[in-house]
């Protein structure tokens, strides 16, 4: 079974979500839509229309007036203050955990329901006060008022759920499970793939196309500089097809790509000016990476956390073990069900689309090379990383996986020998080292245990 490949609007999703104003102004509609009914049946009740229950208010228009004030300069202020504070405790916290952490409270759905629950509440009201001198002499809209406090409660309610929420996202294990989870998304989305058909194999192979794009294919440079953050490969192909044309590409999402040097090569050559035209609506570049295609950027970001910890000004140790912890989960998902798509071909079965190569040695480098080296000298470092290799190991399906974890644990014994001078930290690490070195992996089984 093939995996979906995301669209190009799935990105723009993921943009609108990292963004403050999308549920505040969501929000702040229904705010008005509500006022509109409720002021709709305050004047149905003006006219005898409509009988309001006893419960709604019915105070009179300085009053109104009173309460809609208070409330409104109350939501405003708070919400500000909150805010503020909340800000400042994060860019904090952000000292230790990355400067990451601000852009994860940003993208947190509760953060921006209750700024969009505040600034609705005080767009209700001051709607409502305004009504209350604008709807004719002796009206006053009392179901609108005792909705405004009505939304005063309801305001303290998330206010309450807010103090918490962030109280609770910034401590560290719910940091690094948010990013581990993070990964085990994109784990999902990026690694699974399955065999395509061979009956929609036509056409030239993807070997002999790389050997006719390097012998008389033309480049496309980059349009602007910046991280990659998204390739639309199904539009991609599209425009392939249209051309006639097969597109090498040169750069994965997480590159950085520099304006007029080459973003890919286009065989035959002649079709590189259509190509390149239509690049602007399959690659995605901007200031940041992004968690979309990019999955080394949520193993980049435990890594950091782990090299933060692990420094002179913090030396927290356990933090750092925490991350590797998670960071051997992440890879266990990885090898398992590593099977990245480079192929992309048409509905006709020939291929258009050759993505750069991801690689799995990469991807364990990323998890372990700098958190080894911040950590040289430090046993516990240095068993916790052989201890989450032995795990690895348990969901690798072939040599060429096991290789890689291989060289990391030889890396780790060799840094441990230079690094550590008292003989039983030694050998407590070499006990780790040397049930690696003559462990008898069972990849096949962790595998089948990991998809039950």
């Amino acid at each position: 079974m093939s995996r979906a490949i995301p669209h190009l609007s799935e990105w723009r999703r993921e943009r609108l979500r990292t963004t403050l104003w999308v549920v505040p102004t969501a929000e702040v509609v229904a705010a008005v839509a509500l006022f509109l009914l409720t002021y709709a049946l305050d004047r149905a009740a003006y006219r005898r229309d409509l009988t309001l229950p006893s419960w709604v208010n019915g105070g009179s228009a300085d009053a109104a007036r009173q309460i809609l004030t208070a409330t409104a300069a109350a939501v405003i202020t708070v919400v500000g203050l909150v805010f503020s504070i909340t800000i400042v405790a994060l860019t904090l916290a952000s000292t230790q955990f990355g400067p990451r952490i601000l852009r994860n409270f940003v993208r947190d759905r509760g953060t921006q329901v209750t700024l969009g629950t505040f600034v609705a509440t005080f767009v209700y009201s001051v709607l409502v006060l305004g009504s209350v001198s604008h709807g004719g002499i002796g009206f006053v809209p009392h179901l609108s008022i005792t909705v405004a406090l009505a939304l005063l409660l309801v305001d303290l309610g998330v206010l309450i759920y807010f103090i918490h929420h962030v109280a609770t996202s910034i401590q560290l294990p719910q940091v690094i499970a948010s990013i581990a989870g993070d990964l085990a998304a994109a784990i999902k989305t990026e690694v699974i793939a399955g065999p395509q058909p061979a009956d929609r194999e036509t056409g030239p192979s993807d070997t002999e196309l790389l050997f006719r794009i390097e012998q008389d294919g033309a480049t496309v440079p980059a349009p602007t500089s910046g991280y990659l953050q998204f390739v639309g490969y199904p539009t991609l192909v599209d425009i392939a097809e249209h051309a006639e044309a097969v597109i090498q590409l040169l750069h994965r999402p997480g590159h950085f790509v520099v304006e007029g040097l080459p973003l890919a090569r286009v065989w035959p050559a002649t079709a590189a000016p259509e190509v390149g035209r239509g690049f602007a609506r399959t690659h995605a570049t901007g200031a940041h990476r992004t968690l979309a295609q990019d999955l080394a950027f949520a193993i980049d970001q435990l890594s950091e956390i782990a090299i933060r910890a692990l420094s002179p000004a913090v030396n927290d140790t356990f933090t750092a073990l925490t991350c590797i912890d998670w960071l051997g989960d992440g890879l266990c998902k990885v090898s398992a069900q590593w099977n990245p798509d480079r192929i992309h071909r048409d509905t006709r079965g020939h291929v258009r689309v050759i993505a750069a190569p991801s690689s799995y040695a990469r991807l364990v480098d990323r998890a372990f090379d700098k958190i080894r080296q911040a950590g040289r000298g430090v046993p516990a470092v240095m068993i916790r990383q052989l201890e989450a290799i032995m795990k690895i190991l348990d969901y690798t399906n072939n040599d060429e996986q096991r290789s890689a974890l291989r060289r990391q644990a030889d890396m780790i014994w060799r840094s441990t020998c230079e690094s550590v001078a008292e003989p039983n930290d030694r050998a407590d690490v070499q006990r780790r080292y040397d049930e690696i070195v003559g462990s008898k992996e069972q990849p096949e089984r962790a595998k089948n245990s990991l998809r039950e």
